[in-house]
Order: C-alpha cells, then structure tokens, then sequence
C-alpha cells in the first residue's frame, strides 16, 4: 500500500535540504500528481536557495579581497534624513564566511524581515556595536558631523578593535584604522548591510518608544520622517524635544 501523501509531506517538512535529493529519488516514480507537486515544491525551493546563496557570495567581494584581515567591521547609519529623533550608526564583525540568508540593505527588506535578521546578526556575529547622536547634538554640529560622531562611538562599542572598515559611501574623519569606501555598500557588503540592519532596527525601535509617550505625532508610522502627516502635527502641536531644529525651521513659525 503507498504511503499517504500527508504522511510523505512530513517526511519532507522534518528532512534537512541535504536529504532533499535522497527523497526525490525514492519518490520519482510516484505517478500520484501530489507527490509529484510536492517534488516540484522543494526542488524549486532548492533553486530559490541556491540563488540566494550566490547573491550572497556576490556580496562577499569585498571581504573576501580583505581576508588578511582578521577583523573586517561594517559601518552604516540610519536617520540621516529625519525630522525627529537620533541618527544612529552601526557596527558588525562577522566570521568569516558567515551565511544569514537574505541578508540586504536595510530599505530592501520589510520591517518584520529587518526584525528577523538583526537577531540572527546578534545571535552569529562576533562583535557589533551602535552609536547614537542626538537632536541637538545634530543642530549643535550638523548632520554629517554629527553621523561621523556616531560611527566613531559604534566602533568604540564593538569591544575590540577591528583591522579595517567597510563603510558605506563615507571616509570617518579621526579613525587610525583602514577605511574602504563603498558606495551603496549596503548592497555590495554583508558586512555593512548588517550594519545597516543593526542601526535601523535599533532606531525604529526607539521611534516606536517615543510614539507611545507622544503619539500625535505618529512617529510609529513615519519613523521621524517628514511625512505629510508628521508636518501637520508639527504645525498643529510644535515641536518636540526629540526634533531636529535646523531640520523643522522651513515648517513652522520662529
């Protein structure tokens, strides 16, 4: 008597990747159209997986060309562009030849994916670290200045000193270490795109706190940016401490 097709797709469901071609072969000859759907599923799966494992190798350029060195770090921010809240900087050593699927530049990704990678980044790398400037540390020295603050104290946080930099686009005045200029790093990089995840998580996360204490404002869905919902609000209410002055000063009355 055959076996059920419920019970062949668990034994698909519980098989590790590896298995998958082992099971093929047994079921090939299983003219029953499910079985033969349910072989078709995995084998595209089996695709999808491999593409993704070569996008990702793609991504390893530039660490693969700096493989002397021991500690490779990824740099990123997020919140350059926001009319409220801290820009944050990342930090991440991962091992070498470390795989966490899907990993991206942040803006790529969806909000719940971003949340499922920053905690594989935590759980498999190295080292990571985040730095933070504040609004009026922003107003006092200007966005880029105050972005260069931040990445400096992501990299004082990381716990060990890394042996080059992968930056995304910028060269950070005042560091003695290696620098590599990447532009759109974040998608060329595995390195600087968990960096990216990393800042942009840990900000999001932080625009959703201030949410709950000034929710008018409705940073939860805007996240600081200058949204026309959140220009309304900052008219009707005024600004907040968590504003950007030199940011908001087109917006609303001295």
């Amino acid at each position: 008597m055959s076996e059920k097709i419920s019970d062949i797709k668990l034994v698909f469901e519980q098989a590790k990747i590896d298995e998958y071609p082992e099971l093929y072969k047994k079921y090939e000859s299983d003219s029953r159209a499910g079985v033969k759907n349910l072989i078709r599923k995995y084998q595209k799966q089996e695709e999808k997986l491999e593409q993704e494992r070569a996008r990702l190798e793609q991504m390893r350029e530039y660490e693969h060309c700096y493989a002397a060195c021991k500690w490779i770090c990824g740099i990123d921010e997020a919140g350059r562009g926001p009319l409220a809240g801290p820009v944050v900087a990342g930090a991440v050593i991962l091992p070498e030849d470390c795989e966490i699927l899907y990993l991206n530049d942040s803006k790529k990704l969806s909000a719940k994916k971003r949340e499922e990678l920053y905690d594989e980044i935590m759980e498999k790398a190295i080292a990571t670290g985040i730095g933070m400037a504040s609004p009026a540390r922003i107003d006092e020295i200007n966005i880029l200045q105050a972005t260069y603050e931040a990445m400096r104290e992501a990299i004082h946080n990381l716990g060990i000193m890394p042996d080059i930099l992968l930056n995304d686009a910028v060269t950070i005045p005042d560091i003695t270490i290696a620098q590599v200029p990447i532009i759109k790093g974040d998608a060329k990089s595995v390195s600087i795109a968990a960096a990216s995840i990393l800042a942009k998580v840990t900000r999001d996360r932080l625009m959703l706190q201030y949410d709950k204490i000034m929710p008018e404002y409705g940073f939860a869905k805007h996240k600081g940016y200058g949204s026309q919902e959140h220009i309304a609000a900052l008219k009707e209410y005024g600004p907040t401490p968590i504003h950007r002055k030199t940011f908001i000063k087109n917006f609303i009355d001295e």
